[in-house]
């Protein structure tokens, strides 16, 4: 498969730049792989596709506030920097995209907050607009760490074209986001409710969580037109003993396992025993899922409606087959559908 086979024109229109009023009021697109049929549901319904001893597993990544403005120093510019990835607490050592990048070079420094109560020295660069820095606070980590979170903020998708506000310092986070270190949502997790999750469990449906700390790696476009050359950053991952040991009683029971977002399908596929069954794990996957793909863990999936030529659709159409899923996006945005992080959900069967 090429990454032109991944094309489609998403109308600006559809984009949703704001969640429904409730996580579950989102429309459910229902697609079943043996069928090959299509059907238009809402998602509090996804309830009727799942039964006694079926299990659904969750990514429980928390998103922190990753992205902050500075100033650069002499000249005062205002600089994007976005969080990636703390390399060394005690050294206050950070991985970071910065922007416009061409300003930024090794030796600057750049000052954050109205008090320039937070410094930064740039030292070292790393690839496509990347920086490492050193931050400079003299308080403990744990009041470092504060510093951070309260001059970031919720780094919504660029594509959402406005600031993020208070609704979405909830919003684009899971109800059972736990373990902090996502620089984005695990969106097809936005869609649970309270209420909908405790209509599941009373059905007898199980949960299993694991981590998954979602990077730019995600969402880093593809550039090479043969898909097998595309390399993915790499994110780190903990796949549970209890969650590996209720995933493996679903399988043996023949049940539904259901990889909610394809960073919960990653994850899984990443940690796969000769015998398909699901292992325990603590470490980091690069693994890129595109068609023709063999899925060995999860046999249904719900995720969200994903840009065009981007590594999320090339796994969705993985697992739900190249020619339902590009009909499927033909038929969402017939039906005019909510696209992308904050948008519809699809669920495949």
């Amino acid at each position: 498969m090429k990454l032109s086979h991944f094309t489609y024109d998403l109308p600006k229109e559809l984009i949703a730049d704001r969640p429904t009023p409730h996580r579950d009021d989102s429309r459910l697109m229902v697609v079943n792989r043996k069928e090959g049929t299509i059907e238009h549901k809402m998602f509090n319904e996804v309830l009727d596709y799942f039964d006694d001893g079926d299990i659904m597993v969750l990514n429980n990544t928390k998103v922190f506030p990753a992205r902050m403005y500075g100033n650069k120093e002499k000249t005062g510019a205002r600089i994007e920097v976005f969080l990636l990835r703390e390399l060394n607490g005690e050294s206050r050592l950070w991985d970071v995209l910065v922007d416009p990048a061409r300003k930024i070079r090794i030796g600057n420094k750049l000052y954050f907050g109205e008090d320039d109560s937070l410094v930064a020295e740039v030292i070292d660069n790393t690839t496509s607009r990347g920086r490492t820095l050193r931050f400079l606070y003299d308080g403990s980590y744990e009041e470092f760490r504060a510093k951070l979170a309260e001059l970031g903020e919720t780094p919504l998708p660029k594509y959402i074209g406005r600031e993020p506000d208070e609704e979405d310092v909830d919003r684009y986070q899971t109800i059972f986001a736990k373990h902090e270190g996502a620089v984005a949502a695990p969106v097809a997790g936005l869609h649970f409710s309270k209420q909908l999750m405790k209509r599941m469990e009373i059905k007898g449906v199980d949960f299993a969580e694991l981590t998954l700390h979602v990077g730019l790696g995600t969402f880093r476009p593809v550039e090479v037109e043969d898909l097998s050359k595309h390399k993915m950053d790499s994110e780190q991952f903990w796949i549970y003993d209890e969650t590996a040991r209720k995933v493996n009683k679903s399988i043996d029971a023949k049940k539904k396992v259901c990889a909610v977002g394809t960073t919960a399908m990653r994850a899984m596929e990443s940690s796969v025993s000769t015998d398909g069954h699901l292992n325990q794990f603590d470490g980091w996957t690069n693994k890129f899922i595109f068609p023709p793909y063999e899925f060995e863990v999860a046999n249904c999936m719900i995720t969200n409606f994903h840009p065009p030529q981007s590594t999320l659709m090339m796994m969705t159409a993985a697992f739900g087959g190249y020619d339902l899923i590009m009909k499927a996006y033909k038929e969402a945005i017939k039906e005019k559908y909510r696209f992308l992080s904050y948008g519809d959900a699809m669920l495949i069967i």
